[in-house]
């Protein structure tokens, strides 16, 4: 059966991959996003609606909202760095207006809601897998407000309100609405173009998610059964892996010419976690790996798909954000 499914953030880096899978199914799509990068990045279709919208507006929402049967929650101010530039701005729009868009949900009839959080919520853990139980050690106010906003969307689960949340790893890959700030993107970008990366400390571990997969994750959840995924929360990640074995990968898709360059680094912190549970209840695993990203990258940039991957500011959510001065 077609759904009618309303997505926050859908113009996204994620969203720009996502909601043309959802629409190339037949299903009715509506994204709400503030449109900072483009709404260009969605290519125009008879069963998408793009509106340009804030979702701290609420009587915006109450207009919209109603008519669908599932919410994809992916708008957020996006990282850590983005968050601090305007840590107001964040909580407002992070943590402030998501329990209002839950509670609207509810009233609206919505069936499904589904999170992206992070699995930037667990902090910092010295154990091999790190899983969904786990308790939640957050080190910034972004991961903190994640979590926060987990409990929330828990509170509010029922039979007729079927809640899920997705802790992804750090995304990687191709993309309308391309991100040049994230690691793997950012080793490839200055691998390709200037021929070395410089990696900083190198032993970290990094958890990656190649974007096709990601977008996968979500129709696994939307095609599962409800007694599967309601109040559950799931990790999505490839694999763990060094910072240096990330480097590697790039120089063996890139070329053996790239030179390697590693230097010190005050941030060691390492980051792993386990999507074990998602594969055992759901059955879904990953199916492409962190070269697989970069092959796609290094296509977009041998086609200019990516041009001017240093100084544009709509690849790098931080330059954005700092240029529109966001309130």
């Amino acid at each position: 059966m077609k759904k009618k499914i309303f997505i926050t953030g859908g113009a996204g880096y994620v969203g720009s991959k996502l909601v043309p899978k959802l629409l190339e199914l037949g299903n009715s799509v509506t994204v709400l996003d503030l449109m900072i990068y483009g709404e260009e990045v969605l290519n125009d279709h008879k069963n998408l609606k793009k509106i340009k919208g804030d979702i701290r507006n609420q009587s915006l929402l109450e207009k919209i909202l109603p008519g669908h049967d599932i919410v994809i929650h992916l708008a957020c101010i996006s990282n850590d760095p983005s968050f601090e530039l305007n840590p107001t701005l964040g909580k407002s729009i992070n943590l402030d207006a998501f329990e209002p868009l839950v509670k609207l949900s509810i009233e609206s009839k919505i069936h499904q809601f589904i999170y992206a959080s992070s699995s930037s919520v667990y902090g910092i853990k010295n154990v091999k897998d790190v899983t969904e139980d786990m308790k939640l050690e957050p080190l910034t106010d972004y991961s903190k407000f994640k979590g926060e906003c987990e409990k929330i969307l828990n509170e509010h689960s029922s039979d007729e309100f079927i809640t899920t949340t997705i802790r992804p790893s750090t995304v990687c890959g191709y993309a309308t609405r391309q991100r040049l700030d994230l690691v793997v993107n950012i080793l490839t970008n200055h691998a390709f173009h200037n021929r070395k990366i410089k990696v900083f400390g190198g032993q970290q571990l990094r958890p990656n998610v190649h974007i096709d997969d990601m977008v996968d994750s979500y129709l696994a959840i939307l095609n599962a059964d409800a007694k599967k995924i309601n109040k559950e929360i799931f990790n999505v990640g490839f694999k763990n892996q060094t910072v240096n074995e990330l480097a590697s990968d790039v120089k063996s898709i890139i070329g053996e010419d790239i030179n390697i360059e590693n230097t010190t680094s005050d941030d060691n912190r390492s980051y792993h976690v386990s999507s074990k549970k998602i594969a055992d209840i759901l059955g879904f695993t990953t199916k492409r790996t962190v070269k697989d990203a970069v092959k796609d990258l290094k296509t977009a940039f041998e086609k200019k798909l990516l041009t001017n991957t240093f100084d544009n500011e709509f690849f790098f959510n931080i330059k954005r954000m700092n240029s529109l001065k966001l309130k």
